[in-house]
């Protein structure tokens, strides 16, 4: 037998799936059906953002990884800010909610909270959320209420535990990165080189010293046009705060070799980005930094929307609503990769290029 359209889709299983609590479509309001679709869409594209993620992580996490292997990354992760992009839109067509439109049915949402969208959770882990980072959900610690024995009576309940329980055992995306990142070359040695903490120290210290005369000519320009601002202070701290970056500063010391290591790979990339065999590793750092970069936009947006729609009120979970929402576009999960932006020189400032026959250049 040949499968149909609506078979191969089970359009019959999630067409039905639409018909709220009541499970009765004839009963439910038309604006609470366009509230349960919006973000039901958004549950799926969240359902294809963790397999392409996982699949990015796996890649990455390999003990080796070919140059065969990045193009493919790059793939899943430009797929990943795509889905992203279009949910930042989404809040678009959940706007179409009227304030009044959704008091009509939102007491039958208590104490129910988009914070239980635990494939959202999921994602965070997945990229290497910090628990630590995370703001406290109103009285309850962070997770916790997704992991309470009181959802345990229901399957559903039953899989949101397994499912978070899982992903937080697994290795996230920032851990792969973070090793990918570490065994990059730098001025062509890699760490199975035995003078590579040397070449990597040397072109530290040679950036450092370029960064920081940098500095001193963007204060004297400054002060020059700008007789009546001190910025002295200000030049001083941003001088202070690169050198601390990448000598590892406040990292502990059996960390502190790792950590300087995929931080000065990081800022090489970036540096010498247009060297052929860099091509490829510039750009999948930059849809890492997109990625955030969009999941921060859609945590403004979403709490915008809110914010229209709903003004101040405690949330339906309890939260502070909107103050809540304000705060998680605070996090950052891949800070590394946005320290380097700050320390960025011009490429005619850069210290000059060792071995560059091994990035793909010729030396004539």
């Amino acid at each position: 037998m040949q499968a149909s359209y609506w078979d191969y889709l089970k359009l019959d299983r999630l067409l039905s799936l639409q018909d709220g609590l009541e499970g009765d479509g004839d009963v439910v309001l038309a604006d609470e059906m366009h509230f349960i679709v919006v973000h039901q869409v958004y549950e799926l594209w969240f359902k294809l953002v963790l397999r392409c993620l996982r699949d990015a992580r796996d890649a990455l996490a390999a003990p080796r990884v070919s140059e065969e292997t990045v193009p493919a990354v790059v793939h899943q992760l430009r797929r990943v800010n795509t889905i992203l992009r279009s949910g930042v839109q989404h809040w678009d067509v959940v706007e179409t909610l009227t304030p009044q439109d959704f008091l009509a049915f939102r007491d039958k949402l208590s104490p129910a909270s988009g914070f239980q969208s635990f494939q959202m959770r999921e994602f965070e882990i997945l990229m290497g959320m910090d628990e630590a980072d995370r703001i406290q959900y109103g009285k309850v610690a962070p997770l916790d209420h997704l992991l309470d024995p009181a959802h345990a009576g229901t399957e559903a309940g039953r899989m949101v535990g397994r499912r978070i329980t899982a992903a937080r055992a697994e290795r996230s995306l920032l851990a792969a990165l973070n090793d990918w990142l570490y065994r990059a070359p730098i001025q062509g040695s890699t760490p199975n080189d035995p003078a590579d903490r040397r070449v990597v120290a040397r072109w530290v210290d040679e950036y450092l010293e370029r960064h920081e005369g940098h500095l001193a000519e963007g204060f004297e320009r400054l002060a020059a046009a700008l007789p009546g601002v001190d910025s002295r202070a200000r030049f001083a701290d941003v001088r202070q705060a690169a050198r601390a970056f990448l000598e590892g500063t406040g990292i502990p010391d059996a960390d502190r070799p790792r950590v300087v290591r995929v931080r000065a790979a990081a800022l090489f990339i970036e540096s010498y980005r247009a060297l052929p065999l860099l091509a490829w590793p510039r750009l999948l750092v930059d849809l890492v930094v997109e990625m955030e970069e969009l999941v921060v936009l859609w945590r403004n947006r979403h709490a915008r929307m809110v914010e229209r729609v709903i003004g101040r009120r405690v949330g339906t979970g309890g939260s502070g609503g909107v103050d809540y929402l304000d705060k998680t576009a605070s996090y950052r999960i891949f800070r590394d990769l946005w320290a380097v932006r700050t320390v960025l020189l011009p490429r005619d400032r850069l210290p000059a290029l060792e071995n560059p026959t091994f990035y793909g250049f010729s030396a004539d």
